[in-house]
């Protein structure tokens, strides 16, 4: 595509590195201008010909870019996000959008004044298996759905001194996995009517929370939540249990071990999950085992579809509103704990 948005990424960690620079290098329209790191050497060693900068305000006071890449620690989220859309950029927003509803409303009203697109970076929309899960439901390929168990575990009993697991704003283990597990249970069944969270720690020595477990009450069915650090194995992704069979998925998506390889998106096989998730079926009073027929992955559509919202004025791929509603539920599932008890949706 001729004159490709040029994009300033901030934040070359994990997800920086991993996850949004080969992303959007692998999304045509778009294309890596700007890295805001300390390290240029770091950056340099994967992306050669990249502009690095060490402050943010330069890349956001940069008339060459067009859209920001928010993907700092959770605390530098709403100030950075409002100063990027105030320098007339389109911002993305790796989750959590903000730490508060609150930060998020502002970020949202700024972009509207500005004219500008703003919108979080829910990749695991286009999970594999999630995607299998979609069509399934909206399929009846499992009937009325009564139970949906959603599990992002890991095993990693030892204590990292990283700020994701410091007892600081937007550390622990709901605002890093809590915002997928959220949007993916509201993409499939809209806002529940209340929310019942435990959020704990439970690995010795442990600062932030690491453990959480989290039902969302439906009219007729149950959504529950589930992340942890010591799941060791090919733990459970999903279990959604329905009126004519069940849906069982171990083991998480493919893309995020292909990107830590090196796999360019899009390359042969991107995408594709190797584990495919099994079907228990009632066939006239007969249980019957087979495997589902799997939908492929791809994160870029996430960028696809941003690219498309700039260029063309369509909806972003995660609208502000659904950032909102997530948000709302963070924080109501933050206070549930806290309290003990189920918090009502207003």
């Amino acid at each position: 595509m001729d004159n490709p948005l040029k994009v300033a990424l901030v934040g070359y960690g994990f997800v920086g590195k991993v996850f949004h620079a080969p992303l959007i290098q692998a999304t045509p329209g778009l294309t890596l201008h700007t890295v805001v790191s300390r390290d240029a050497g770091k950056v340099r060693a994967d992306w050669p010909t990249v502009t690095v900068v060490p402050d943010a305000h330069a890349a956001f006071a940069d008339p060459a870019v067009d859209m920001v890449v928010i993907a700092s620690p959770n605390d530098t989220h709403a100030p950075l996000a409002i100063a990027a859309l105030g320098q007339g950029k389109h911002v993305v927003v790796d989750k959590p959008f903000t730490l508060t509803l609150s930060e998020s409303r502002e970020v949202v009203a700024t972009a509207s004044r500005a004219g500008r697109v703003v919108s979080v970076f829910q990749n695991r929309r286009w999970d594999a298996d999630f995607l299998t899960v979609r069509r399934l439901i909206e399929e009846g390929a499992l009937g009325r759905v009564a139970e949906f168990h959603s599990h992002f575990d890991r095993f990693r009993p030892i204590v990292q001194d990283r700020w994701r697991e410091r007892d600081e704003p937007g550390g622990g283990l709901w605002y890093d996995l809590g915002p997928h597990l959220l949007d993916q249970a509201l993409q499939l069944f809209g806002a529940p009517l209340a929310i019942n969270a435990d959020i704990a720690r439970m690995r010795d020595s442990a600062r932030a929370a690491d453990y959480v477990d989290v039902t969302l009450r439906y009219p007729h069915h149950r959504a529950v939540l589930h992340a942890s650090t010591l799941v060791a194995g090919n733990g459970l992704r999903f279990a959604v249990h329905g009126t004519r069979g069940s849906y069982l998925k171990h083991g998480l998506d493919a893309q995020e071990d292909q990107l830590r390889a090196g796999v360019v998106p899009g390359a042969p096989g991107w995408g594709v999950d190797p584990r495919a998730g099994e079907m228990v079926l009632d066939r006239d009073g007969r249980l019957v085992t087979k495997i589902a027929s799997a939908e492929a992955g791809d994160y870029r559509r996430y960028y696809a579809g941003l690219r498309d919202a700039i260029l063309h004025g369509t909806a972003p791929p995660v609208t502000p509103q659904q950032a909102l509603d997530v948000m709302q539920l963070i924080e109501l599932g933050l206070q549930s704990s806290a309290e003990r008890r189920e918090i009502a949706l207003e």
